[in-house]
């Protein structure tokens, strides 16, 4: 049986990747060089895409790294000095904000409560924090700030570097990326690849900050520090060899979505996570995990579950459809449901259908 994915990451692939994928392997893709013209056009026509898609802003430079938990250490290394701020809604927040204290940083954290985000407005932020960071769509708790956060945020902190993380929104949600300085995210959630690649976005105080903490004498990498990552990217190329066939597909994909238009997948977002909530509601086995509505994420609904969520995989299972469990210690109380823009509105129906048929 042929199983689909509502999986928060990796997910079910693109519906368009496996023409690509054929394509690909027809054209040799895997085996180019990334010194080479085809490489560099595949290179230019992924950022192009991905420029219009995002709608990513002008003086912004597209960069790409092996995966988003990559582009945390290289934050780390480039970004910050000697301190960093970090709002933590859930694991994935929390592991960066880890990572950064590894280097020896002093890297403050604001904790939310679990299922919640931090109030933004309410949190005094020491002007010595170089960095502030803030993960838009936490995917471990469905929990999910708003673009007016953001920009209270760079109302408040126009001097500081903001951080953003859009791994499980982007671009299932419009967020103006202007407010930020840089943004990242990975291929395996909503633009539906095979995992192996994270996609890095910066502005020119980004490339500033990093020359000058080079300047001063301090390590900000070898090869994917900043200046290199940028300098590569000029002439469309990466320090080392790159996921090429991921680059190939995200480019393909990140089209597709432009001629789909990204108003329309906004809206079969928000249709889709309207079913997915009025299931939660109706279920007699679930109840929503994130209590505040506006926070409630578009993209990955979570569950807490009345009967061992296992139970409920695996009855899922069973009919084919594959969801995920709770993460970390949530994970026998909790299911995880991703509405990607790969999940059509009649597949998230039909999913809903067969939880609410459940009898465990």
């Amino acid at each position: 049986m042929k199983k689909l994915h509502f999986t928060p990451g990796p997910s079910q692939l693109y519906f368009t990747v496996e023409e690509h994928l054929k394509a690909a392997l027809k054209e040799n893709i895997p085996s180019i060089s990334h010194r080479g013209k085809t490489f560099q056009s595949i290179f230019a026509e992924c950022t192009e895409n991905l420029r219009i898609l995002l709608d990513i802003p002008e003086g912004y430079h597209v960069l790409f790294t092996s995966s988003a938990t990559e582009v945390w250490e290289r934050i780390a290394q480039n970004l910050i000095g000697k301190e960093s701020f970090h709002f933590v809604n859930g694991a994935f927040s929390g592991k960066f904000q880890k990572i950064v204290s590894n280097y020896k940083k002093n890297a403050l954290i604001k904790d939310a409560e679990p299922g919640e985000v931090v109030d933004i407005e309410k949190v005094l932020i020491p002007e010595t924090s170089e960095l502030i960071s803030v993960t838009y769509n936490e995917t471990s708790t469905g929990a999910s700030h708003t673009e007016g956060d953001l920009a209270a945020l760079r109302m408040g902190f126009p001097n500081q570097l903001i951080s953003l993380d859009v791994v499980s929104i982007a671009p299932s949600v419009a967020i103006d990326f202007s407010q930020v300085d840089t943004f990242y995210l990975s291929v395996q959630k909503c633009f539906g690849l095979p995992a192996g690649l994270g996609v890095w976005v910066i502005n020119d105080r980004c490339i500033d900050k990093a020359e000058q903490l080079l300047g001063d004498g301090e390590s900000i990498g070898s090869y994917h520090c900043i200046p290199e990552l940028v300098a590569k990217a000029k002439i469309n190329q990466t320090p080392a060899t790159p996921n090429v066939l991921d680059m190939y597909l995200l480019g393909k994909v990140a089209h597709d979505m432009v001629v789909k238009g990204t108003k329309q997948i906004r809206q079969e977002t928000n249709y889709k996570a309207a079913v997915l909530n009025h299931m939660v509601e109706q279920s007699p086995y679930l109840s929503h995990f994130v209590k505040n509505e506006q926070n409630r994420s578009k993209t990955t609904l979570v569950a807490d579950c009345s009967v061992s969520s296992s139970k409920i995989l695996t009855a899922l299972n069973a009919k084919g459809l594959v969801v995920g469990a709770g993460y970390g210690e949530r994970k026998e109380q909790q299911i995880r449901i991703a509405n990607f823009p790969t999940h059509s509105k009649e597949q998230i129906e039909m999913l809903s259908d067969q939880i609410l048929s459940l009898n465990i």
